[in-house]
């Protein structure tokens, strides 16, 4: 089926490649679909419901139907659109969706019983006998769902992610894209120029027209190669804008190499691109006409089979017809006409239409009937004269053009109905700093894209303050856009809207009459555009089969949501760099490296990832690692990384009073330089979190929080600031990874910062809670005297950029002075052993009260949780409160999570008297020690009660005593 003399790849090499076994042969340049086609194959997949033959449809990303499996194993990836894959040697691919074969499939049994298998059937047909549900009708839905399948195994191949920014993002790489392209470089701007293909031109590729006397590809060659000398321009093939996001951020897919290259070499690359500005030149995209039978191998788009003449040299049959409603498809006619194709005729809807060659033409006419299963044999005509049946193998139909509006709607907006096009062109302001242009926007002369291309370019960088350049605007075919509405030709027989999902004209109709006439519930009644391709095929055609069902207009039916991502995009590819890890990112404070070198086991605290223990030669256990580190601390001076503590940067005239409000106790008396112990309530009383915030100045403060709780209190102060005190002047902003955070804990912790601070400290100078600016080799920073240690201990901030340095430097000195670095194991028993709070205590139902912290919920302001923490049951003597736990026994081990009974009691739950939350062996103690919640716990000082823990089985006779076992006075902090 090669047209000698036709096609941009003329002189390309021979490659070899197989489908579904068979080998063919295609050439350098080919997509799969082309070199199909080229081969005389026209049967390339199945439907997913009815199984019904299905052939090429398009030339692009829109394909419903040629989806296929692209090699083997582990590297086996399903549902490839043949339109998009680059053809290569040595390509397999298999058809998807049928057993034993293509053309035998089984389960073309469901077309047979398609009668039965309406839109909506499974919601009526499963509802029982209730038990079939789980035993017999999911098992064989979940069977037969899906298309192509996976291998099961680990993805071998590598994937990428990567950031870019621009001042322009040009998306789109048709004549509007290019022209806008030359237009933004040549004012100075940045530009980066996105195309979803593997050659840039668009339709130009594809079509025989000129510009300014140069070929369509010759004129791209042109105009790319003047891009390409400009040091401000960034040309992306094969990279599809997937989504646009808040603030100018987009999504993009790369393909980078295909499946046969080595698996070091990346497969995919996902950009996160941000742009001040962007122009969508994402053209249009044919739509089909829903005829009876209109789903039959060989019934392509007329634009296509253009596509496949002019740019692959390839005639999708030996005898074409066209179906149309619109003169452009007229042009597929006379294009096949001068290649020497046999155009059988032209089928236009329109009375008035005219002949644009030496070809039948059919007026006032409509195809109301196909043959042919595997592949079109005849078609039957309609028109004033009565019916003909015309021998044919391939038809070309047109229903008109639709703007690629997809990526305006990503942000909620709605595109506009356009009674001159018959379709819906995005509306203005949908997407913030966004122009669209060209076919994207209803401009469907290459003349008027290319007009329009240069203007919003010469907008566009105007607004960025920029001259825009004097271009003129080349010679270009400007050829009106004639069309008359034909969305449906009645007749004997299903009409297909939607190919993949196998929805035709009277599942719409059915959707309606049920009463589903929200085009959204239309949607997920029929799976009317729910499938890979989106209904970028289908979704006018049905909107309008929809709006006749319920006697409204196109526009008054609107349209369905379009979300993001524009195509398919692989997990592997959002998800690159984090093969064989979980869901949730790793997030690496910069002592990681340090922390790793020295063998130290990290471990998950919420998303970081934090050194358990620094184990020495001689140590064979963690508990020796953690017992020395804890001596250390209390002897010498350790160094913990503490980053990974929130830091909301608050600042304003009401910050101080917005504070008092999300905080139970006072922080409008803070003095300047000063830190404060706070703790935030929830609505409902109970405790949120607990933190220190500290006062830059006048209205400048620094929130930390716990490291859980980081996300969540940013939210609530969100919410407050917004719904609940919007009066308040305060602004805020989360700083946890500006700055890197170290605490230097222990007696000798001021002398090892004086060795590294410009400037010296004394206890005069940093008394307990003070804070303040300080440098370090010139770098400034920041130093807050705060402990959870109960050393005497100061945390040290840095930028981050800092932070890997700054951590040598303090592990140096620590260690020249006996000490060393400490880690979450060492960190837990030393804030067990002063009694401080974490979220093992503070779990979400604790009060202040439960905690001994009543006094700090000030009665003399309001305050988030104040009214609801003075409920009487939360202020009753018998509730559970936090109270300290030793064993009798100093070889009784505690454990975590153990209930607590009365001594001789029956470890029943009626018996229950509270819980431990946090145990530890203490060094400093000699023997465990462990934080609880007992009943009227404050007043049981000295008693006895059992630890039992059944998961363990576990009992250990406790003494209940004060939770705070190191230094309560307080003093060496202090001092």
């Amino acid at each position: 089926m090669r047209i000698a003399g036709k096609g941009l790849h003329q002189d390309g090499a021979a490659l070899t490649f197989t489908f579904d076994g068979e080998s063919y042969e295609g050439r350098e340049g080919d997509t799969l679909a082309s070199a199909l086609l080229a081969n005389g194959v026209r049967l390339v997949g199945r439907s997913f419901k009815y199984h019904r033959p299905r052939g090429v449809l398009t030339a692009g990303s829109e394909e419903p139907n040629a989806l296929v499996t692209i090699g083997q194993g582990a590297r086996r990836d399903p549902n490839i659109r043949a339109t998009t894959q680059s053809l290569y040697d040595g390509l397999a691919a298999h058809s998807q969706n049928a057993w034993p074969s293509l053309k035998h499939d089984a389960m073309a049994v469901n077309d047979l019983a398609s009668p039965f298998l309406s839109a909506g059937f499974y919601y009526k047909t499963f509802m029982w006998p209730k038990a079939f549900w789980e035993k017999l009708y999911e098992p064989i839905i979940r069977r037969a769902a899906g298309l192509g399948a996976l291998s099961g195994d680990a993805v071998e191949e590598t994937y990428e992610k990567a950031f870019a920014h621009c001042d322009v993002l040009i998306i789109g790489a048709g004549p509007s894209g290019i022209i806008a392209a030359v237009t933004a470089a040549k004012a100075g701007a940045d530009v980066i120029l996105a195309d979803e293909d593997t050659q840039m031109g668009g339709r130009l590729l594809a079509e025989t027209g000129e510009i300014d006397g140069q070929s369509g590809p010759d004129w791209v060659k042109t105009q790319l190669a003047e891009l390409a000398q400009m040091d401000n321009v960034r040309l992306m093939t094969c990279t599809t804008v997937t989504g646009a996001y808040d603030q100018g951020t987009f999504g993009a897919l790369e393909q980078v190499s295909e499946q046969n290259a080595p698996l070091s070499a990346p497969r995919e690359c996902f950009w996160r691109i941000t742009a001040k500005r962007s122009i969508l030149c994402a053209g249009a995209l044919e739509r089909p006409v829903a005829f009876p039978n209109n789903d039959r191998p060989g019934i392509m788009l007329a634009s296509a089979v253009r596509a496949y003449l002019n740019r692959w040299g390839v005639a999708a049959g030996k005898a074409v017809t066209i179906f149309a409603n619109n003169d452009d498809a007229h042009r597929t006619a006379v294009d096949l006409m001068d290649a020497g194709v046999n155009v059988a005729g032209v089928i236009d809807s329109r009375e008035d239409a005219q002949s644009h060659g030496d070809y039948q033409l059919y007026t006032g006419a409509q195809v109301i009937a196909t043959k042919g299963r595997h592949g079109l044999q005849s078609i039957t005509v309609q028109d004033a004269h009565g019916t003909h049946e015309i021998e044919t193998d391939c038809l070309a139909m047109s229903g008109g053009w639709n703007p690629s509006v997809h990526l305006t709607c990503h942000m909620n907006g709605r595109p506009t109905w356009s009674d001159d096009i018959l379709s819906f062109v995005p509306t203005d302001g949908s997407i913030p700093d966004m122009a669209v242009a060209g076919a994207a926007r209803g401009k469907f002369s290459t003349l008027d894209c290319l007009k329009d291309g240069i203007a919003v370019a010469k907008a566009t960088v105007k607004s960025l303050d920029l001259k825009p350049p004097q271009i003129g605007t080349p010679s270009a075919e400007d050829d009106a856009y004639n069309i008359e509405a034909l969305w449906q030709v009645e007749g004997k027989g299903r009409k297909w809207l939607d190919f993949q999902n196998d929805v035709h004209v009277k599942d719409v109709r059915l959707a309606a009459q049920e009463n589903f006439r929200s085009v959204e519930h239309m949607k997920r009644y029929t799976t009317q555009g729910m499938a890979t391709d989106q209904g970028k095929n289908s979704n006018v055609a049905a909107l309008a089969v929809l709006a006749d069902a319920t006697g409204r207009g196109i526009p008054e039916t609107g349209t369905t949501t379009f979300r993001p991502p524009y195509v398919p995009v692989s997990i592997a590819a959002m998800g690159a760099g984090s093969q064989g890890h979980g869901f949730a990112p790793k997030r690496h404070l910069t002592s990681h490296t340090a922390s790793v070198d020295r063998n130290a086991p990290m471990i998950e605290v919420g998303l970081w990832y934090r050194a358990s223990y620094f184990s020495k030669p001689n140590e064979t256990t963690w508990r020796e690692a953690c017992d020395r580190e804890v001596n250390m601390v209390r002897s010498h001076v350790g160094v913990c990384d503490v980053s990974t503590l929130g830091k909301i940067d608050i600042q304003g005239a009401d910050a101080a009073e917005f504070l008092d409000f999300v905080y139970c106790n006072t922080f409008s008396s803070l003095k300047e330089n000063r830190v404060r112990y706070g703790l935030m309530l929830r609505e409902d009383g109970h405790v949120m979190d607990d933190g220190t915030t500290a006062r830059l100045g006048p209205d400048h403060y620094v929130m930390t929080t716990t490291t859980a709780a980081a996300g969540q209190v940013m939210k609530h102060l969100d919410w407050v600031s917004q719904a609940l005190r919007p009066d308040l002047d305060v602004r805020f902003a989360s700083v946890t990874e500006q700055w890197a955070q170290f605490a230097v804990a222990g007696p000798k912790s001021r002398a090892l910062l004086n060795s590294i601070l410009d400037v010296e400290i004394d206890n005069e100078s940093w008394p307990f809670m003070a804070c303040g600016d300080v440098s370090v080799a010139g770098v400034k920073g920041r130093l807050f005297r705060i402990s959870f240690s109960g050393e005497h201990a100061y945390e040290i901030a840095v930028p981050a950029r800092f932070g890997a340095s700054l951590f040598g430097l303090l592990t140096a000195q620590a260690e020249a002075m006996g000490g060393g670095l400490y880690g979450m194991e060492a960190l837990n028993v030393l804030r067990i052993e002063k009694g401080f709070i974490t979220h093992a205590e503070i779990h979400g139902r604790v009060t202040a009260y439960d905690i001994g912290f009543d006094r700090m919920v000030s009665q003399k302001k309001d305050c988030i949780g104040n009214a609801m923490s003075r409920r009487i049951g939360l202020l009753d003597p018998e509730r559970e409160q936090l109270v300290g736990l030793k064993p009798v026994e100093n070889d009784g081990k505690l454990t975590a999570g153990a209930h607590l009974f009365v001594e001789g009691a029956d470890a029943v739950s009626e018996n229950d008297q509270g819980y431990v939350s946090s145990v530890c062996h203490s060094p400093t103690m000699g023997h465990d020690i462990g934080m609880g919640f007992l009943k009227n716990g404050p007043n049981r000082y000295g008693e006895r009660v059992m630890l039992i823990d059944h998961v363990r089985n576990n009992h250990v006779l406790c003494e209940v005593c004060h939770p705070v076992f190191f230094d309560p006075e307080g003093g060496l902090a202090r001092g």
